[in-house]
């Protein structure tokens, strides 16, 4: 089964792709935040186009573990795409991937990075850390 995962910021939407099959996730798209409306309109066309059968989202929990502001702003963001589609969702903690994400991009020597790539990357690391929890669940 193909799976989106997401990392939702304020400005962008990072989304990777990976498979279940396979176990691994590499950084797809990025949607540039406008509304509510049209970034789930994006996502679901993402899902369309790309035959996602399920979708994991960044829960951005803070670092004492707790859910703060921006993890009701999701909770909600969550909602409004549940009332649109019936595709699986779960969520998963994204702390540090955006920093993880910054350092691999340095580390793999990317130059000036491009807007936006990081959290494609970040939304890859968030959907690799959920895969690779299903894998070591089913072994």
């Amino acid at each position: 089964m193909r799976i989106m995962g997401l990392d939702l910021g304020s400005r962008r939407i990072g989304i990777a792709i990976g498979d279940s099959i396979t176990g691994f996730a590499f950084p797809s798209d990025v949607i540039f935040r406008k509304d509510e409306k049209a970034d789930i309109s994006a996502i679901l066309s993402q899902i369309k186009k790309n035959q996602i059968g399920q979708l994991v989202i960044g829960m951005p929990i803070s670092m004492n573990g707790k859910k703060g502001q921006q993890a009701e702003a999701t909770l909600q963001f969550i909602d409004l795409l549940k009332k649109q589609s019936t595709i699986d969702i779960q969520t998963w903690d994204e702390r540090l991937t955006t920093v993880e994400a910054n350092r691999r991009l340095r580390e793999a020597g990317s130059g000036k990075i491009q807007k936006g790539i990081e959290d494609a990357v970040a939304a890859s690391i968030l959907l690799q850390a959920f895969l690779d929890s299903q894998r070591s669940y089913a072994l």
